[in-house]
């Protein structure tokens, strides 16, 4: 045991984190076979150990940043991990048999959870920080910079690939007046989305980006890629291509790696979302080649950071409320999956890339949107 924490120790001094010190981002070990577990599980060790109280940190974003800085992420690689990585490689687990996982483990568990947490359009990604500290007013300053690239104009038949609970689509509707089509692979969502959206010319739909069918003259797609997996980006595209008019715009709001992988974390994959990755840009410009012109590339993965961090805090502002129905180990867990992204993000290990395709390229040029 004492061999394991030597080495968990040393790795952590590159970190600058100590074992039980007195910093808000050393760890508190209550359990030391946590030491051993990590080298035998690795990330996912390290998440289900904090649900299971075997440690504790104060400020868990500024050790998950230390800890990406320091590449200590990539230190440790575990037999089980080399497994899972054969299995992403060989299977394509995201096929249209598995199409509806993420909605039935993820986003159907309920609403109550993301009203708490989410901005009252409920739009669950980054949103856009530009001189404001309102969570409602960043959310919707993401739409408006995305409706902006795409030129939205009334009259408009758009698609909303992965569209939530119907926020995006509301918004550009009112504010736009648009007409349009929302798809989601989450019941519970669609249901809702239908309901917010039910005095609009919108329709919703419970289906697979692959089953959609129409013409449109703008698609936006805002965090659903990362659900869609490597293998399936290049029929993505395709899909895409297939349903928006020759003169048409494709925005692609996407977390994004730095380099290419073939699999989510460990943890993040089997209690956040199953079956997810993010792409590489490489892995994206390879699926889109032929298909589309790239227009626009916008990284706004700064904000993440703080979006993260305001989500967390609706969640601990609510928790009373939300204790009717969650127990302390899913706090835990929820409190680990928002914290440790917001150190990852401000680490720049991961990015927000928002994407402006063209079929064929914009005669004279495109202008890109920036505030």
């Amino acid at each position: 045991m004492e061999v394991f924490q030597k080495k968990v120790q040393h790795l952590l001094e590159l970190a600058d984190v100590r074992i039980n010190g007195s910093r808000s981002f050393d760890i508190q070990v209550h359990n030391e076979t946590l030491f051993q577990r990590l080298f035998a599980e690795g990330s996912l060790g390290l998440g289900e150990s904090y649900m299971e109280k075997w440690w504790d940190c104060n400020n868990l974003e500024e050790l998950f940043y230390r800890i990406v800085r320091a590449e200590l992420n990539r230190r440790i690689k575990p037999l089980r991990e080399s497994l899972t990585l054969l299995k992403a490689t060989i299977l394509n687990l995201q096929k249209p048999s598995r199409a509806f996982l993420i909605g039935e483990h993820h986003y159907d568990i309920g609403d109550d959870l993301y009203q708490a947490m989410l901005d009252k359009r409920m739009i669950y990604s980054c949103a856009y920080w530009k001189d404001t500290r309102s969570l409602d007013k960043a959310q919707e300053q993401k739409l408006d910079l995305i409706f902006q690239k795409l030129g939205l104009q009334k009259g408009m038949r758009v698609l909303d690939v992965g569209c939530g609970w119907g926020g995006a689509l509301k918004y550009a509707a009112e504010k736009y007046g648009v007409t349009g089509v929302g798809v989601t692979v989450s019941a519970n969502q669609a249901r809702s989305a239908a309901h917010n959206c039910r005095d609009l010319p919108i329709e919703i739909r419970l289906q697979d980006y692959r089953d959609v069918n129409g013409q449109f003259d703008r698609i936006w797609s805002i965090g659903m890629i990362e659900h869609v997996g490597v293998k399936n980006y290049r029929t993505f595209m395709r899909v895409m291509r297939e349903l928006l008019k020759p003169d048409g715009f494709f925005l692609l709001h996407t977390i994004g790696g730095n380099r290419s992988v073939f699999k989510s974390d460990p943890w993040i994959g089997k209690y956040i979302f199953p079956n997810s990755m993010i792409p590489s840009l490489r892995q994206l410009s390879l699926a889109w080649e032929r298909i589309f012109v790239l227009e626009d590339l916008h990284n706004i993965g700064t904000n993440y950071t703080k979006t993260l961090r305001q989500w967390h805090r609706n969640v601990e502002r609510n928790g009373a409320k939300l204790s009717e129905k969650y127990n302390e180990r899913f706090f835990r867990m929820w409190r680990y999956y928002l914290l440790s992204c917001a150190g990852v993000f401000r680490a720049r290990n991961l990015n927000v890339w928002q994407i402006v395709l063209s079929p064929n390229g914009i005669p004279g040029g495109y202008v890109p949107v920036r505030w």
